[in-house]
């Protein structure tokens, strides 16, 4: 086995120390208010976001991102970084991506990681700029990595959906056994988009995100 893959579960893993279980990206109050009261719909709106954001910005700024990395273009991972940082359109998505990332970056910074070190307090660090950084850093192949990224994120939703729904646990496997094929097709799609094709949004999500600020009683940071 190809000690990259190794590097790669552990950078996906949920124990992974950077905060992400404490934010649900808005899925909180798009299940308080009543969009997603079962598994289909939660499949529906997961799916939705894979095609029409993850596929359309992150992804496809990760691997430009690490294009950056591996030319030591830093004018070029801040460009892309403030970019995607763009692209999140409620204060609570912007804060938890910088959040992540900077946490991404010190845990980097301590585990030997020079570049970290400069961008573990850089205002524009979100949490591909480090995501695309530690996979440069361990050699994992792009695809592999954008792949690695996508499950992440796919993977947390699903747990935010089994707490939040509710859902029990077989649900959630089926859902993330359904959702898999998508994460393909947005990978594909992120390879082979140009950079004037880059961007996608999803009003619904930006709704629930900024909804979610005022929520009167809430488990979840975003």
């Amino acid at each position: 086995m190809e000690l990259y893959r190794l590097h790669l579960l552990q950078l996906t893993s949920p124990s992974l120390p950077i905060g992400l279980y404490s934010y649900s990206q808005g899925m909180e109050k798009a299940v308080e208010d009543g969009w997603l009261k079962d598994e289909r719909a939660v499949t529906d709106w997961l799916a939705g976001l894979l095609d029409c954001c993850m596929a359309r910005t992150d992804a496809p700024i990760l691997g430009r991102l690490y294009d950056a990395w591996v030319e030591a273009n830093e004018s070029a991972v801040a460009h892309w970084s403030d970019d995607l940082l763009a692209f999140r359109e409620t204060d609570e998505l912007r804060a938890e991506d910088r959040r992540a990332g900077l946490a991404l970056m010190r845990l980097l910074s301590a585990m030997e990681s020079s570049r970290a070190k400069t961008w573990s307090c850089h205002q524009s660090t979100c949490l591909a700029t480090a995501f695309s950084l530690a996979g440069v850093e361990r050699r994992i192949p792009k695809a592999e990595l954008i792949a690695g990224y996508l499950w992440s994120w796919l993977e947390h939703q699903v747990v935010c959906a089994v707490k939040l729904v509710p859902l029990g646990q077989t649900a959630g496997q089926r859902l993330l056994a359904r959702l898999l094929p998508r994460i393909v097709g947005a990978l594909d799609q992120a390879l082979r988009l140009d950079d004037a094709e880059i961007g996608g949004s999803s009003p619904a999500w930006a709704l629930a995100s900024s909804r979610h600020e005022t929520q009167y009683c809430r488990l979840f940071r975003s």
